[in-house]
C-alpha cells in the first residue's frame, strides 16, 4: 500500500516540460538603430510621429537599419515584394523596434527574428515546392460572399463582422483579409470599398436595426485605429442605440503595433464616453488585439491595455495566429500567454490556424500539430487565460481543433460539420462534411505524391 506523504514533505519530481520564469516587459532601445539614433522619448511616444515614420518601402527600411544588414537581405526582401507578397509593406516604428529587441540587429539575427518573419517576409522564407495550397483563395473564409451590406459579413446566426475601412497602421504578411485590406501588390490587385464611409456605416446600421437576431458586432476593418476617433465614436454610439446589440468588440492590432494611438488623451476620453454608455445599457464592450510573439509586448502596450480597462472597457483579449518559425511551439506560445496575461493585462483568447490564402504555406500549421499544441499548453496557465486553438474552416466557421469528425492524416484532409446555416448554404448543409487541408509539405511522402498526381491529372 502506498505510504502517505507526511505534512511538510515535498515529493521529488522530474523537470517540467516547461519552466515558468517571470519576464518583466521592456521597451527596446530604439536608438540602437541608425535611423532613430536621435529620436527623443517624446517623439517615440507620439502617435503622429509613429505614423509619419512608418516604413513603407525598402529605401525607408534601409534608412532605419543602414548597413546593419547586408545587401543580400534587401535583395531578398525586394524579390518577395515583387513576386510573392500579398500585402504591401507598412510597419510602424514600434513594431520594427521589437525585432531583435536586445541588440542592434545584423543580417543573421534579423533573418531569424520571429516578428520579422511575418511582418517582413523574404522570398527565401517562402516554400518553392508548395508556395500555395491548391485550394488556397484570396477570400478563403468567404467573408465578402456573405456581405449583407458593404463591409458587413453576416456569417454566424447571432454575430456579424463590420469592416468599417480597408486600411491598418501596419500590414501583416499573413493577413486573412488580403483580398480587400491594404494597397495592391504586384501579386494581388485588391478589391475596393465603393460607398462613401457615411453611406457604408448607415447601410450596416440599417441592417442591424432590421435584424434583431444579431446581438454581437465585431467592429473591424482594416483596423479601427485608422478611423478618426470622432467617426468611430459616432458609429459606436449609434450601434449602442440598437437595443438588440449586447456585445461590441473593437478589433485593433494597433493596441500592440501602435499603442501610442490608444494612449492619446482624446482617444482615451472618447473610449470612456462609449464605455459609460455601454455599461449603462448593459452592453459588453471589449477590445480584441493581435499579438503573435512575446517580443511585441512592451510597457507601452501594457499601458495602452490598462488605459482601455481604466476607461471602462470590460476586457482586452488577444487573438493570435499560429505560424511556423514564429510561435508554433509550446514554450514560445506559453511565454507569449504569460506575458499577455501576467504582464500586459491582455487575456489570451484564441490562436487561429493561419488561413489558406495564397503564398502562406510556409506559415501554416497542420491540424495535428495544433492539436498537440493545445495539449501541451494545458495546465500551465489559469483556466480562464488558457487560449483555445481554433481552425476557421471555410463555410463552417471557428472550431476547436479537436472538433473534427474525421481526419485523413496521409492526405492532410480533415472533415468538419456545422450546426447553423449561412446565406450561402442549402437545406442539406447541416448534414454535410466540409474539408480543411493541411500544408502539403507536412504530409508523408505518400501524401505529397498523391497531391502531385491529383494536380497533374486535374490539369490534364
Amino acid at each position: 500500500m502506498p505510504q502517505p506523504i507526511s505534512a511538510g514533505t515535498t515529493p521529488v519530481t522530474a523537470a517540467q516540460p516547461y519552466e515558468y520564469r517571470r519576464r518583466p516587459l521592456v521597451e527596446p532601445d530604439w536608438t540602437r538603430l541608425p535611423g532613430w539614433r536621435h529620436v527623443t522619448i517624446d517623439q517615440w511616444h507620439s502617435a503622429q510621429w509613429q505614423r509619419a515614420h512608418c516604413v513603407k518601402n525598402i529605401g525607408q527600411l534601409h534608412a532605419v537599419l543602414g548597413d546593419l544588414v547586408d545587401d543580400a537581405f534587401y535583395a531578398d526582401l525586394t524579390a518577395d515584394q515583387n513576386h510573392h507578397a500579398t500585402m504591401s509593406m507598412l510597419i510602424t516604428p514600434q513594431m520594427i523596434n521589437t525585432m531583435v529587441p536586445a541588440a542592434a540587429p545584423d543580417t543573421d539575427t534579423l533573418r531569424a527574428d520571429p516578428v520579422r518573419r511575418y511582418m517582413l517576409p523574404l522570398a527565401s522564407d517562402r516554400r518553392t515546392d508548395w508556395p500555395s495550397h491548391p485550394y488556397a483563395s484570396r477570400d478563403s473564409l468567404h467573408e465578402h460572399d456573405m456581405w449583407v451590406a458593404e463591409g458587413l459579413t453576416h456569417r454566424y446566426p447571432t454575430k456579424v463582422l463590420a469592416e468599417l475601412l480597408a486600411t491598418c497602421p501596419q500590414y501583416c504578411g499573413h493577413c486573412t483579409r488580403m483580398d480587400l485590406v491594404g494597397n495592391s501588390t504586384p501579386t494581388i490587385d485588391k478589391l475596393r470599398l465603393t460607398l462613401k464611409p457615411t453611406a457604408r456605416y448607415q447601410a450596416q446600421l440599417d441592417y442591424l436595426r432590421s435584424h434583431p437576431g444579431v446581438r454581437d458586432v465585431v467592429v473591424s476593418g482594416g483596423d479601427v485605429a485608422n478611423l478618426p476617433w470622432r467617426h468611430l465614436e459616432t458609429y459606436l454610439q449609434q450601434l449602442l442605440e440598437i437595443d438588440t446589440i449586447r456585445d461590441i468588440r473593437l478589433a485593433t492590432k494597433a493596441l500592440m503595433g501602435l499603442p501610442q494611438h490608444w494612449l492619446q488623451p482624446e482617444v482615451v476620453a472618447g473610449l470612456e464616453r462609449v464605455a459609460r454608455v455601454a455599461a449603462d445599457r448593459g452592453v459588453n464592450l471589449a477590445i480584441h488585439t493581435h499579438v503573435n510573439h512575446q517580443q511585441s509586448l512592451t510597457p507601452l502596450v501594457a499601458q495602452a491595455a490598462q488605459a482601455a480597462l481604466d476607461a471602462g472597457v470590460r476586457d482586452v483579449r488577444n487573438q493570435g495566429v499560429l505560424m511556423r518559425d514564429v510561435n508554433a511551439d509550446p514554450g514560445t506560445l506559453l511565454d507569449l500567454c504569460f506575458a499577455l496575461q501576467g504582464e500586459a493585462g491582455i487575456l489570451p483568447y484564441y490562436f487561429y490556424l493561419c488561413d489558406m490564402i495564397p503564398n502562406a504555406e510556409h506559415w501554416r500549421v497542420p491540424v495535428w500539430a495544433a492539436q498537440q499544441l493545445q495539449h501541451d499548453i494545458m495546465g500551465y496557465l489559469p483556466g480562464y487565460a488558457t487560449p483555445r486553438i481554433v481552425c476557421d474552416v471555410p463555410l463552417v466557421g471557428k472550431r476547436w481543433v479537436h472538433m473534427l469528425t474525421e481526419y485523413d492524416r496521409e492526405h492532410g484532409i480533415s472533415y468538419w460539420t456545422k450546426n447553423y446555416r449561412t446565406s450561402l448554404d442549402s437545406d442539406d448543409s447541416l448534414d454535410r462534411r466540409y474539408p480543411y487541408y493541411d500544408p502539403i509539405d507536412t504530409l508523408p511522402d505518400s501524401g505529397r505524391q498523391w497531391w502531385s498526381r491529383t494536380l497533374t491529372a486535374s490539369h490534364g
